[in-house]
């Protein structure tokens, strides 16, 4: 099913059980704290999702609530080599297990190579996708080649100046061992 904003709440059991698709684009002006990352900017941008829920048995032969989640997108981020801003791309490809609850969760998400969330009632998958789009946002944005020459280095004529007058503690004492009595 195509969509264009995904749903606040998904019944993720009945959507694995159903071995459910939805996919959709939106834009990013809709995702508040995607904004406050981009400053405002880029609203208009589009963020491109597809989820798919399954069943799947473990050994020993339950069943095993999956969601596979896919995001791209790309998010205009200040470059921290020449401080401009940069079309950065975002591309988000995860599966979660669901559980009972969050107690079952927390244990099994320490040892499990997958992530592992409680199955609720109220499970955003708008909220899912942003988060996910958060934490796969590089740490240190730039650009492959930046646009301009990047300042490597920083020199201040006034701080060499200062050094080379800075009195040596000890070419004050050299000072007073030349200097003759009266």
């Amino acid at each position: 099913m195509k969509q264009e904003t995904p749903p606040n709440y998904l019944d993720v059991k009945a959507f694995a059980q159903s071995a459910g698709v939805i996919c959709g684009q939106d834009l990013l002006s809709r995702y508040e704290r995607l904004m406050q990352e981009t400053q405002g900017l880029g609203g208009e941008n589009t963020l491109d999702w597809s989820a798919h829920g399954e069943l799947r048995g473990d050994t020993a032969a339950t069943e095993q609530v999956w969601l596979h989640l896919t995001v791209e997108t790309q998010l205009p981020l200040t470059c921290q080599r020449c401080l401009r801003l940069a079309d950065i791309p975002v591309r988000v490809n995860r599966s979660f297990r669901f559980v009972s609850n969050e107690e079952v969760a927390e244990t099994q998400d320490a040892e499990a190579e997958e992530d592992v969330l409680a199955l609720s009632p109220d499970f955003s998958l708008a909220a899912l996708i942003e988060d996910e789009v958060l934490m796969a946002l590089p740490l240190v944005p730039r650009h492959d080649v930046c646009p301009v020459e990047v300042k490597l280095a920083a020199v201040d004529p006034g701080f060499e100046a200062a050094l080379q007058e800075q009195r040596q503690p000890f070419s004050v004492l050299a000072q007073l061992k030349n200097r003759k009595p009266h």
